[in-house]
């Protein structure tokens, strides 16, 4: 039987402080008040002092109510019943559907031993090619989106989302604004996607510890569906308020700051998190994407400072578009060269030209007179921001392949390419075959 603690020593915002033995950190308790009854989760230990976050908030409370620990972390229902659902961050249905009390499995636990783990080796496809010609996503990938207020990384995300070439999509919100809510929840059920989706959302009037729950929530229901096999995509929006909640109740707990006010241990709370994207070697995997906005545009500050050490690349998106400089994925070299045999010509060469169109741009704006191959390369960018870099732009792999190799034709001889003269022979177009001129 649980046993039960009949007073509150200290109440300190959402945070309550009790005397108690045995027991574990995160372990879930029952605040039993005259109002009714309320969940709280152990985020301290202090010696015989346990702290805890109450998810309702500590309104209401007194120092002689009573607190029941129930002797295990928070836990998530797991299972097929959670496809087409939508949950807030502690697992209670948003769309009145029936709560779900079986199969549950706890949430927050170590990750995947590397033992199990093999080298990535399959692309997930997107139908955006700033991704999947230029930076390719990886099974078992963490990425971070890094941005700015302002950006449609949220319909980036849901793009994505909706489009990807995986078998489930779980979709983690936190700290978002109510009509940020409504975008995913409309644009993945309007694209067919909620069938094989599962979101965990989190608003910015929400309680502050389900902020945090919201991403080993979100993991460990992937984890339960990747070791049946299962391709799965988790999509995190956004890291940068799970990292302010984790500040937020650092500073109620009065623990000493790190860099601009952030916990000490920000590096390892982001790291037990990202270090759950997993490819395991008899079964399916886990893939993360997840966006970090910046504040002020700022790269070092700790948030995104933090990330880069974890992940492998990032993606900018920055006016809109996935920037080409900056945005690297690391693990592209191991799937590019299984596409197709032009995939990393493609890639290496459009991008080469395309950094000597963004040098020409800064020659015009300073006056200069621009040469016959200056016009060639103004041309050739133009069209390769409008053909290749818009994110309304929705094609296949292999069609944005060809894509390049026209937008090639239309801007340059072969010769100025720098490309091989076997491979211009293979690939190069043929006029009759050049479809961007007709347009």
């Amino acid at each position: 039987m649980n046993k039960l603690y009949t007073s509150i020593h200290q109440i300190i915002g959402d945070v309550i402080t009790v005397e108690a033995e045995n027991i574990g950190n995160t372990e879930l308790a029952e605040v039993i008040t005259r109002n009714g009854t309320s969940l709280a989760q152990v985020i301290r230990l202090d010696e015989k002092r346990v702290f805890l976050q109450v998810f309702a908030g500590s309104r209401g409370i007194s120092t002689g109510d009573k607190v029941r620990f129930l002797g295990h972390p928070m836990r998530i229902a797991t299972g097929e019943e959670l496809f087409g659902r939508i949950f807030n961050g502690s697992g209670r249905p948003l769309d009145n559907g029936p709560d779900l009390t079986e199969h549950l499995s706890d949430i927050g636990g170590p990750p995947v031993n590397p033992v199990k783990r093999i080298i990535p080796s399959r692309m997930i496809r997107t139908g955006i090619p700033m991704i999947d010609v230029f930076n390719s996503l990886v099974e078992s990938q963490k990425l971070p989106i890094f941005s700015i207020a302002g950006e449609p990384y949220n319909e980036l995300l849901a793009r994505i989302g909706t489009q990807a070439e995986v078998d489930i999509i779980i979709l983690g919100g936190m700290g978002l604004k109510y009509d940020d809510y409504l975008f995913f929840r409309d644009t993945l059920e309007e694209q067919g996607a909620l069938a094989h989706s599962i979101i965990f959302m989190h608003t910015a009037a929400d309680p502050v510890v389900e902020c945090l729950l919201v991403p080993d929530i979100a993991l460990a229901v992937a984890e339960h569906f990747a070791l049946e096999g299962k391709r799965v995509l988790v999509l995190l929006s956004d890291m940068s308020n799970f990292c302010d909640a984790l500040k937020e109740i650092a500073i109620t707990m009065e623990q000493i700051p790190s860099n601009r006010g952030y916990p000490g241990d920000l590096y390892s709370s982001l790291a037990s998190r990202y270090e759950k994207a997993v490819d395991f070697e008899t079964a399916g995997s886990i893939t993360i994407l997840a966006v970090t906005t910046m504040p002020g545009d700022d790269v070092t500050h700790p948030i995104p400072d933090n990330t880069g050490y974890i992940t492998e690349g990032q993606f900018y998106l920055k006016n809109g578009v996935i920037e080409p400089f900056g945005s690297l994925s690391r693990l592209k070299q191991l799937v590019n060269g299984r596409t197709r045999d032009d995939h990393r010509l493609i890639m290496d060469t459009m991008i080469q030209l395309f950094a000597n169109y963004r040098e020409t741009q800064e020659k015009q704006a300073m006056g200069f007179q621009m040469s016959t191959w200056d016009l060639k390369l103004l041309k050739y960018g133009t069209l390769f921001e409008e053909k290749m870099m818009s994110l309304k732009v929705n094609i296949p792999l292999e069609k944005a392949l060809d894509l390049g190799w026209e937008i090639l034709y239309v801007c340059f001889t072969p010769e100025e390419t720098g490309i091989k003269k076997s491979v211009i022979e293979r690939f190069w177009p043929q006029k009759h075959e050049n479809k961007i001129l007709s347009k």
